[in-house]
């Protein structure tokens, strides 16, 4: 029996297929699965916590801009590195240990963090909070598909969809408002007193069971380490390849060799290994495999619209992290509402029919984006942000359903990892396609700009004539000065505008990404057509 189904004393699923026959599911089961899904949320949520104040805890800290960056970028690499490692670790030290060990740790280094002094101390802390948080978000996910009847996992799947969709969502929100009144700090002194219920939950609800430390010497520790190297030199390439110009840069070409040589070997040894890390064979399986990839394309679009909106509305519109969290909170509220409905939903209506609206309001509210103009503030943003919020809610937990339906209970630890570490593969891979796009896309309007502002317009002499009249009524005397000065306002205001035509073109990926993933869920089959080893 699986360790995951013995760590708490639950009643054995019914075969009836009649509702009146569905198991009672106990107390100690809810307590876990709540305590574990709000681990969850805690841990993606400090994924996105820190954007909204990045500036502030550089200044804090004496960070420079560049640097700054690796306040994320060292959580995300612990986080995406832990999450495949978790179902072999909580084997082989236990759940309620694996668990509780890494919530306390969690809570121990998010207010580590608040005490940092400089950046490599931030860096090191942020890393290991990384590390211990990553476990709670695939253990979650893993106790509600293996803890949990059939009947009862729509909802706790819905619990888990509000830290897979809305944590990210109201992150910054959290973010701006905790900075803007009481300081940085407070970003991740945020986390002691949901963290501490988490871990009394935890505590009282997992049972003890022992250890099997013997495992530790018939681990794969070949894919491990092939896998560790792969994942953290990708996201660090992903992360800095921009910044660096890609691969005019010496460093991310070694990094990216690195990562592609750790990764096919990682692949190789998984496909031959006895007793492998994952199990990415169950990637074959129909419904899997492409509830996998459209779980992908969501993350693309789930913490791509997150990072595009704060910078587009700092840069252009001039907003604090406190203003950026109000637009932003309007992608997460609506899922409050909606969330706790949705299993309601799938046992009404065909779960893919679910998804499948999901995935269009979610691309819908990004077409809704792409004709952004210098006005395009708060109140034009407010339905687009209400209808992504609305498709959002209805995805996850309908896809997670169908995907890890008839999955066995020893492949849920391999199921749990490759569809949470997917979806946040998705997101940083989103999110640097979206720095480059934006770059070159600025790029191209503003030459295209530039093409059409010439001297020999009428209207550009009028316009500079205007400006050189405006600046030597405000203080510059010398005409040529004021000239000079008219040239800048108009270049500034020639890239503005291609700034603002780039991000209507990210907002055109992040729709089209969609569009792919409402394809691949097209090709789900339903969820009692699978037999019961999974496959289709």
């Amino acid at each position: 029996m699986s360790t995951l189904q013995s760590v708490i004393k639950a009643p054995p699923a019914s075969e009836d297929p009649l509702p009146a026959a569905a198991p009672a599911v106990s107390a100690k089961t809810w307590l876990a699965v709540v305590g574990a899904t709000l681990g969850a949320f805690m841990a993606v949520l400090n994924i996105q916590i820190v954007n909204a104040s990045l500036a502030d805890i550089q200044g804090g800290i004496g960070a420079g801009i560049d640097d700054g960056g690796w306040i994320s970028t060292s959580y995300l690499i612990a986080e995406i590195v832990v999450i495949p490692l978790s179902g072999w670790l909580a084997q082989v030290f236990s759940v309620r240990i694996y668990l509780l060990t890494n919530a306390t740790l969690f809570l121990v280094f998010s207010a580590a963090c608040a005490l940092a002094q400089n950046l490599p101390q931030m860096i090191a802390l942020r890393a290991i909070q990384g590390f211990t948080g990553g476990v709670l978000i695939p253990m979650a996910f893993t106790l509600i598909i293996t803890l949990l009847p059939k009947a009862k996992q729509p909802i706790g799947l819905a619990m888990f969809a509000i830290s897979a969709t809305f944590a990210p969502a109201i992150g910054p929100t959290i973010g701006g408002y905790l900075t803007q009144s009481f300081g940085w700090e407070y970003v991740f002194y945020v986390n002691i007193v949901p963290g501490a219920i988490m871990i009394t939950m935890l505590f009282f609800s997992l049972e003890a069971t022992s250890m099997k430390l013997s495992q530790l010497a018939e681990g794969d520790w070949a894919g491990i380490i092939t896998m560790a190297i792969g994942l953290a030199a990708l996201q660090t390439v992903l992360e800095e390849g921009n910044k660096d110009d890609w691969f005019g840069s010496p460093f991310i070409v070694r990094l990216a060799v690195i990562a592609a040589v750790a990764l096919a070997l990682f692949l190789a040894i998984e496909l031959t290994a006895k007793k492998p890390l994952l199990n990415l064979r169950i990637l074959l399986r129909r419904n899997f495999g492409f509830g996998v990839l459209a779980n992908f394309l969501l993350g693309v679009s789930l913490y791509g619209s997150v990072y595009v909106l704060p910078v587009y509305l700092s840069r252009i519109q001039g907003y604090n992290s406190e203003q950026i969290g109000m637009v932003l909170a309007w992608t997460g509220l609506p899922q409050l509402v909606l969330i706790p409905l949705v299993p309601r939903l799938m046992k009404r209506f065909d779960p893919r029919l679910v998804i499948g609206v999901g995935f269009t309001l979610f691309g819908g509210s990004n077409f809704l984006n792409i004709y952004m103009t210098n006005d395009y503030a708060a109140d034009q943003l407010f339905w687009p942000n209400v209808v992504r919020a609305l498709g959002q809610a209805l995805v996850f937990a309908p896809l997670s359903s169908v995907a890890t339906s008839g999955m066995e209970a020893e492949n849920a630890g391999s199921a749990s990892a490759l569809f949470n570490m997917m979806r946040n593969l998705g997101g940083a891979i989103g999110i640097a396609a979206l720095q480059t796009l934006l770059t070159k896309r600025e790029q191209y309007h503003s030459n295209i700009l530039m093409q059409s502002v010439s001297m020999f317009e009428q209207a550009t002499r009028t316009r500079l004539d205007q400006l050189t009249q405006y600046f030597m009524s405000h203080g510059v005397i010398d005409r040529v000065d004021a000239v000079h000065h008219a040239y800048v306002a108009i270049g500034k205001i020639i890239q503005k505008q291609a700034f603002i035509l780039g991000f209507s073109d990210t907002f055109y990926l992040l729709g089209v990404s969609q569009i792919v993933a409402l394809i691949a869920a097209l090709m789900l089959t339903k969820p009692d057509r699978i037999d019961a080893g999974g496959a289709h």
